[in-house]
């Protein structure tokens, strides 16, 4: 199933800047494949759900192996059954 997602991966107790951890989940997010759109608050993502999901737990467990020690994540998912989810769909 295709799906889009907006994805937040914040990490918690890593000082007053977390760019670096930020940039690092952004990257590894990057690295799945999938397309992905950083912007203000997240990064949106496309593709299939299960390739989705898939990618953001890959993204926490490395971030945990790495040394960040608290993450809050939030996931919003749009799926649909009457046609092909994308990005540029939610924009035009």
């Amino acid at each position: 199933m295709k799906a889009i997602a907006e994805v937040q991966i914040i990490p918690i107790g890593a000082g007053v800047s977390v760019r670096k951890e930020v940039m690092r989940a952004h990257q590894l997010l990057e690295e799945s494949g999938l397309k992905v759109a950083l912007h203000a608050n997240g990064t949106n993502m496309e593709g299939e759900l299960e390739q989705i999901l898939e990618a953001i737990r890959r993204t926490i467990e490395t971030l945990h192996r790495e040394g960040v020690v608290r993450l809050s994540t939030h996931v919003k998912l749009g799926t649909r059954t009457d046609k092909v989810p994308t990005l540029e769909g939610k924009l035009f």
